[in-house]
């Protein structure tokens, strides 16, 4: 017989001419088997680059693509333990590097690779999944500046989010304390470096927001790498600082840091202490500002004073005006008089308790009949003053019409007063006119 190989299958022996045993007969399963068994052996751990295409997600979460350069391609499979740890989405018709092991998916008879890390060739995977992001809140209209809270110029309360021993920290409050001590800080500790820290910087905008009398909330934490700020660019941070109900101040790193939070945060601060700067007003500032203000204030009272003063100074010689002073003077005349009596009979002696209490009941009617006297005359005034507007001819002459006058001052009423030829002065409400009448035409009566 011949023999049997570790399968138990027969295997060829040279001398036997029976063909039958000439035939190693493998089913596909087996050979799809071995060829998995030898690719895994061979393909361990390995890189490979390409450009992806055909890339979709299943409900899972495992991703699926295919690696192809200019004359092949390769099926490659993320599974979601891995996926979920990516940073950013992969896009079609982008190159990539996956590093995994080489396998075989039997039921297509397909070998591919099953991918362990994927990073963009050329592109930082970090810089990569900052641009997607950015490029995802711009076109949802995030970054736009109508979207954006004005800051207050006064806060009676600024909530920090940062690190409580950061150096940061330190710096903001420094400069806040030295430009005003007067204002309360409520700070919310913070991670702001490592896995665990922007889900802790999102709760803290969502805390100040929502639970406390803040009326700005300021996010920082000093400069350092983009793998160190990476927390403030993560999408739960910016969508916390979109739905913060208080405005929100951005000051992550250095100067030259910007953070997916700097482009959606209300207003952006350089560095922490530039944002200790910009979210008070100095002492002397705001003592300057209401200076200002109290100048300005001067000024307009006077103004209206004046204006004031040359009205009453117009209705003086009116005769309501005159009519109302008359009463107040009258009043006033019997009430020196009242008194007069009032201390005469004090001084005499003569007057019992019950006659003073008289006394002054009568006063006290007196002077509450003086104050409506006092107020029917202010309102009559105000009435007169109107109606004296209303019938002054300037007001009419400031409609639009005019006085037409001889040229000595009389006035023309009727066409039939003046002749052709005649000069006549034609008065308007801010000047007059020298004219001579070429024709007069008088109206026919009914």
């Amino acid at each position: 017989m011949q023999p049997l190989n570790e399968r138990g299958h027969l295997v060829y022996t040279p001398g036997v001419r029976d063909p039958e045993f000439r035939r190693r007969i493998y089913t596909v399963s087996e050979l799809s088997a071995e060829i998995r068994e030898m690719l895994e052996r061979k393909f361990t751990d390995i890189w490979v680059e390409g450009e992806i295409s055909n890339f979709k997600s299943s409900a899972a979460g495992h991703l699926y693509f295919t690696l192809k350069d200019e004359s092949a391609q390769l099926s490659a499979v993320c599974f979601r333990n891995t996926a979920r740890l990516l940073r950013f989405k992969p896009e079609n018709g982008k190159a990539f590097r996956a590093r995994g092991r080489v396998t075989t998916y039997e039921a297509r008879g397909e070998y591919q690779i099953i991918v362990e890390v994927l990073e963009p060739a050329g592109l930082g995977a970090l810089q990569l999944a900052f641009e997607q992001l950015k490029e995802k809140l711009e076109r949802e209209g995030l970054f736009r500046q109508e979207r954006k809270r004005p800051i207050p110029a006064l806060p009676k309360k600024i909530g920090v989010v940062t690190s409580a021993k950061s150096a940061a920290l330190r710096d903001f409050l420094t400069v806040l304390k030295r430009r005003h001590n007067a204002i309360d800080v409520l700070i919310y500790p913070a991670e702001v470096q490592g896995d665990a820290a922007s889900l802790q910087i999102m709760e803290g905008i969502d805390f100040l927001s929502g639970s406390t009398d803040v009326d700005v909330i300021v996010i920082t934490r000093g400069g350092g790498s983009m793998e160190d700020l990476w927390p403030f660019n993560e999408e739960r941070v910016a969508r916390a600082i979109v739905r913060s109900r208080k405005p929100v101040i951005s000051a992550v790193g250095h100067e030259v840091d910007f953070t997916i939070a700097d482009f959606v945060a209300d207003l952006r601060a350089p560095t922490p202490s530039a944002a200790a700067e910009i979210v008070i007003r100095s002492k002397d500032e705001l003592f300057q500002r209401v200076e200002q203000l109290h100048r300005r204030l001067e000024g307009t009272l006077k103004y209206r004073l004046s204006n004031l003063r040359h009205f009453l100074a117009s209705k003086v010689g009116s005769r309501g005006f005159a009519t109302a002073e008359a009463k107040v003077r009258r009043l006033a005349q019997r009430t020196d008089e009242l008194a007069f009596r009032l201390e005469q009979t004090g001084k005499s002696g003569a007057l019992t308790r019950a006659r003073v209490r008289k006394v002054e009941v009568a006063e006290h009617r007196m002077s509450s009949a003086i104050q409506q006297v006092l107020k029917k005359s202010e309102q009559a005034f105000g009435k007169i003053a109107h109606t004296l507007e209303a019938l002054s001819p300037l007001a009419v002459l400031e409609r639009g019409y005019a006085i037409a006058q001889k040229v000595d001052g009389r006035v023309i009423r009727s066409a039939g007063e003046v002749g052709a030829g005649e000069p006549i002065v034609v008065r308007l409400h801010d000047g007059k006119l020298s004219a001579t009448v070429t024709a007069a035409e008088k109206s026919q009566p009914g």
